[in-house]
């Protein structure tokens, strides 16, 4: 329904979207994820010519929307945006914003469009405020407005750009339940969102983007449950890092423990947790030592705030070996309060290095 062939999108020398290539289906809910910044909305933007691309071809049902000769309204008319601030003309009733695109740019009677109108205000539950003004509804509620406005021009493609940012958290619910209700009747729909338990309960596929680029793409369950790349994993999860180079057998590992010690108060990892996390790093790296005139090491805290999930990374410079293998009375002691201490432990030997990662028990 919808191809994306090679699109870039520059303000001058920013380049905001770099040579996108995708496609929607018909009947498909898209949810578009990543950082701020990164070309969600312009992406959208782009879809509907709000703003024209650089370079590249969009086409919506095999018509190449950026030829001269194609009719943009007509277009428009079949893929609609609600946006994030509603839209909404304030010296209009709801009803009367429902109405009056259908009868100015789809030729239907007054009668015809009320009737319309009243039956999608009955949708999103609003067919009491029919005579009310935008000003005399919650952020919700106009939300709500809007989304009946969109399918008042009976599109086959909706694309919404953030449709709960602006609303006070109580209210989210009621717009993300119609949005459920559209996904279920098999509106095709591209969603730019920051709410991810929505959009993974309710999106077929997920674009993730990242500086300008999808970076992941993929199924909906596969995205959330298994992200492929780091960056993707780093976002669904909420993962916060604290990273730390190991350079000589001298350096100041009071120093480095006391930064830890900072990065675990600022994530509010109980004091157990945190005590069996630092008793790890210092094992271990006693376990390097004997590499460390000739390798760097970089040790890795991640905290996922989402999962609760705490894991350690070292990774070498150079091929040492699994140090968890190193033998000896003092390595053996280390090796097993290591293994006391950790969930999980996985070591791989890449060509040039190695890593050695450690999930940390939860006590």
């Amino acid at each position: 329904m919808i191809k994306i062939e090679h699109l870039t999108k520059q303000y001058g020398p920013l380049t905001v979207l770099k040579d996108i290539t995708a496609e929607i289906h018909q009947g498909e809910v898209v949810a578009i994820i990543g950082p701020s910044g990164t070309g969600k909305s312009t992406l959208l933007r782009c879809l509907n010519l709000l703003e024209h691309p650089t370079s590249g071809k969009i086409s919506i049902d095999g018509v190449d929307l950026l030829s001269p000769d194609t009719d943009v309204p007509k277009v428009r008319q079949k893929m609609n945006m609600v946006f994030q601030g509603f839209n909404l003309f304030s010296h209009l009733t709801v009803l009367e914003n429902l109405t009056l695109s259908p009868i100015k740019l789809r030729g239907i009677s007054q009668a015809e469009a009320e009737n319309k109108g009243m039956e999608l205000l009955k949708l999103v539950g609003l067919a009491g405020k029919a005579n009310n003004f935008p000003d005399e509804l919650s952020g919700g509620q106009k939300q709500r407005v809007a989304i009946a406005r969109c399918l008042a021009m009976e599109p086959s493609i909706i694309l919404f750009d953030e449709p709960t940012s602006a609303l006070d958290p109580t209210m989210v619910s009621e717009v993300l339940a119609v949005i459920r209700r559209l996904a279920k009747d098999g509106m095709t729909m591209a969603i730019v969102t920051h709410e991810m338990d929505f959009a993974r309960d309710v999106a077929n596929r997920v674009f993730y983007m990242d500086e300008g680029l999808i970076y992941e793409e993929g199924p909906s369950a596969e995205i959330f449950a298994n992200p492929k790349k780091d960056k993707t994993r780093t976002f669904i999860q909420r993962i916060r890092s604290f990273v730390h180079p190991i350079d000589s057998p001298d350096f100041d590992f009071y120093a480095m423990n006391g930064e830890l010690e900072v990065f675990c108060e600022k994530q509010f990892i109980a004091r157990k947790t945190r005590d069996n996390l630092l008793l790890l790093v210092e094992e271990i790296v006693q376990l390097y030592r004997p590499h460390l005139p000739t390798t760097v090491v970089t040790l890795t805290v991640n905290y996922s705030e989402k999962t609760g999930l705490l894991t350690l990374q070292f990774v070498s410079n150079r091929i040492t070996g699994n140090v968890l293998k190193t033998e000896g009375p003092e390595a053996d002691l280390a090796v097993r309060l290591v293994t006391h201490f950790a969930e999980r432990i996985d070591y791989r030997a890449d060509p040039d290095s190695d890593r050695l990662e450690i999930e940390v028990k939860k006590t």
